[in-house]
């Protein structure tokens, strides 16, 4: 799967996001492994705490079908910056694939790409 393809898919599933109170929609696709690509938005709620971001809607829609090892991630936003994941999903990243290649857009043209461990460096382990 190609960069773009990924961040394509990204995109595309960003119109699904449901942020009434932030108004920043955020798309992201996982391509794991196996080859198979699962996607993911951000979902907020008027319960802060019972959001999620996309990516980790994403990564756990491709753990809960039984991947483990994520080779790529796309994640963009509908703002003219440069996407970043937050510090929770840095850290889930982290866990499961260190060396995940994380695509970091602003547009689905223009990305940034850095390893999972270079977004979180000295991440956390048990």
């Amino acid at each position: 799967m190609t960069d773009e393809e990924l961040i394509g898919l990204a995109a595309r599933v960003r119109q699904n996001a449901y942020a009434p109170y932030s108004d920043f929609a955020v798309g992201a696709a996982v391509f794991c492994a196996s080859g198979q690509v699962y996607t993911g938005c951000n979902i907020e709620n008027s319960a802060f705490g019972a959001g999620i971001c996309a990516e980790r809607v994403a990564v756990y829609k491709a753990i809960s079908n039984g991947e483990r090892e994520f080779l790529k991630l796309a994640v963009i936003s509908d703002r003219e910056e440069f996407c970043y994941p937050c510090g929770i999903c840095r850290q889930v990243l982290f866990e499961f694939s260190p060396d995940c290649v994380v695509l970091c857009c602003r547009n689905e043209k223009e990305y940034k790409k850095s390893r999972a461990y270079e977004l979180l460096p000295d991440g956390f382990r048990l």
